[in-house]
């Protein structure tokens, strides 16, 4: 079985803390240069997994101010 490429393993990780309340609503997630330097990966790998992210509906972008982790709808 092929290995998951880095931007799907960036967004299960970032999902996983979201879940686990590691990270809460209204956090807001590392910048991309830092995301990049802690897992080793691109800007472009970090993109990818922001817009997964954003689509599944678990984080927002604010233009100018960062990704911040969405307020839950489920509740």
């Amino acid at each position: 079985m092929p290995a998951k490429p880095k931007w799907a393993q960036l967004a299960e990780l970032i999902r996983g803390q979201i879940a686990s309340g590691e990270l809460h609503p209204g956090d807001k997630l590392p910048s991309t240069a830092q995301l990049c330097k802690e897992h080793g990966v691109s800007a472009g790998v970090v993109n990818h997994a922001m817009i997964v992210l954003k689509t599944e509906g678990l984080v927002e972008g604010v233009h100018g101010l960062g990704v911040f982790v969405a307020e839950r709808s489920d509740t």
